[in-house]
């Protein structure tokens, strides 16, 4: 299956992991992040680090839609002064619940890694997802991870940045995962690894832009109820068979671990 775009530049600080692999994988399996691998979303998760558990109106009153990243550095700047340091946010997220059925669909997807190359794309942010994966055990199963940037500065203030800028109007203005995906494909496919098949796992609004790129081969899994599940289901009413990908709605991750398994046992 061949899949090309233009490659781009990572931005620094914490910006993304790699693992080597010994043979071409099969598969290639995306995840997104919150509410996805973890059952919240972790830019709500923090709050619980801030003096009672709150933000005041005032900083919550500057969100504006499509500049969460930006909401974000005003709610860490804020915490940065109430002196919540690095270890407070570590602790919140080491502690984030994974989603029903996550670490089953990981030990299957542990027992299988040389078929899958697993990457996760998420417009939370590194330190966060690192912490949380880490916590969990299953931080190695991914061999790249595409985050926003984030660490912490002299003062012990988490600091979070864009993770880039793209023309997708569909998208946040810091990150198009489409734009992602399809630069990570271009790349693997000039490092002569192509996909037999595509699946990706997610349950957002920017998690619908990269799956309706997706091929008749490829699987999408949207977690029930949520919006990129919505949104596929509108775009079959308004456009029947527009959105080429199979869609396999989840509750538990370890229907999408089921499904996955088929896939193996036909093919093996």
């Amino acid at each position: 299956m061949k899949r090309c775009c233009e490659g781009v530049g990572l931005p620094c600080l914490f910006k993304g992991v790699g693992m080597a692999s010994s043979r071409p994988p099969k598969y290639l399996l995306i995840f997104d992040f919150d509410e996805t691998i973890i059952n919240e979303n972790s830019d709500d998760s923090i709050i619980r680090a801030a003096p009672g558990q709150a933000l005041p109106e005032h900083i919550r009153q500057t969100f504006r839609e499509g500049f969460y990243n930006e909401y974000m550095q005003r709610v860490l700047a804020y915490m940065g002064d109430q002196g919540v340091k690095m270890g407070d946010f570590k602790t919140v997220y080491e502690n984030i619940p994974l989603s029903p059925g996550m670490p089953e669909l990981f030990q299957f997807l542990s027992k299988n890694h040389e078929l899958f190359e697993i990457i996760l794309i998420s417009d939370a942010n590194m330190f966060g997802i690192e912490c949380s994966l880490r916590a969990a055990g299953f931080y190695s199963l991914f061999r790249k991870i595409f985050s926003n940037p984030s660490g912490f500065d002299k003062r012990g203030y988490f600091t979070l940045g864009p993770y880039h800028s793209h023309k997708c109007l569909d998208c946040p203005a810091n990150m198009c995962k489409r734009k992602i995906l399809t630069e990570y494909l271009a790349e693997r496919a000039q490092e002569e690894v192509e996909f037999e098949r595509v699946f990706y796992v997610g349950d957002g609004a920017n998690d619908f832009c990269p799956s309706a790129t997706l091929t008749s081969a490829d699987v999408a899994f949207p977690r029930k109820g949520y919006p990129m599940h919505r949104m596929t289901q509108e775009m079959e009413k308004q456009q029947p068979g527009a959105f080429q990908a199979t869609v396999v709605p989840w509750e538990s991750a370890t229907e999408v671990a089921r499904y996955l398994q088929e896939v193996l046992k036909k093919k093996y």
